[in-house]
């Protein structure tokens, strides 16, 4: 299969071409959300607040950054687990975010909201997150700064790698891989 090579803010027409299993280089901007950001982005959209950034179009990576060292953009800079932020994703999705960056797979309402608002799932690398830092161009803290490594960064990348695991169909690359293991036990 070929690389797809997409730029954030994904624009709505290429999302259709996203589909599980496809492998993907993002450019452009997204932003860094773990739980603690996630709460807070919540509690504002219910009390009528803006949230730190438009969210419409744009992609979240569930990222744990650590310090960069003198001369580098940031530290290492690998996925963190997605199903923590299962609670808080759905509505999100409503508000128009588009694609959304972790590691692990998702629940069955997280599934069923990106099909719902036409948003993708992308998994990148657990464990190479030295790798992956050298992806990202810029990183500043835009919200949140007193939660330190869960602040809300905005991140501009070049040829991230990620691999679609949910697509806007409710294909799910880890049921499809399980089920395609439990073809071949012996």
């Amino acid at each position: 299969m070929e690389t797809l090579k997409i730029t954030s803010p994904i624009d709505e027409k290429i999302i259709k071409d996203m589909k599980t299993g496809t492998k993907v280089l993002i450019s452009g901007t997204i932003y860094t959300a773990r739980d603690a950001a996630h709460l807070k982005m919540i509690q504002s959209l219910e009390k009528g607040e803006k949230l730190p950034f438009d969210i419409r179009g744009q992609t979240i990576y569930y990222m744990g950054p650590s310090p960069a060292r003198p001369g580098h953009v940031i530290g290492s800079a690998g996925p963190t687990t997605s199903s923590r932020m299962d609670g808080y994703t759905p509505q999100l999705l409503s508000k128009g975010l588009r694609a959304i960056i972790g590691k692990g797979n998702r629940s069955s309402e997280v599934i069923q909201a990106l099909k719902k608002y036409n948003a993708v799932y992308l998994v990148t690398f657990g464990g190479a997150g030295a790798l992956i830092s050298k992806c990202i161009k810029k990183a500043e803290v835009i919200a949140y700064p007193e939660l330190a490594a869960e602040a809300v960064m905005r991140l501009k990348i070049e040829d991230l790698p990620a691999i679609v695991a949910n697509d806007i169909y409710g294909n799910d690359m880890y049921a499809t891989g399980r089920a395609a293991y439990r073809k071949t036990e012996v």
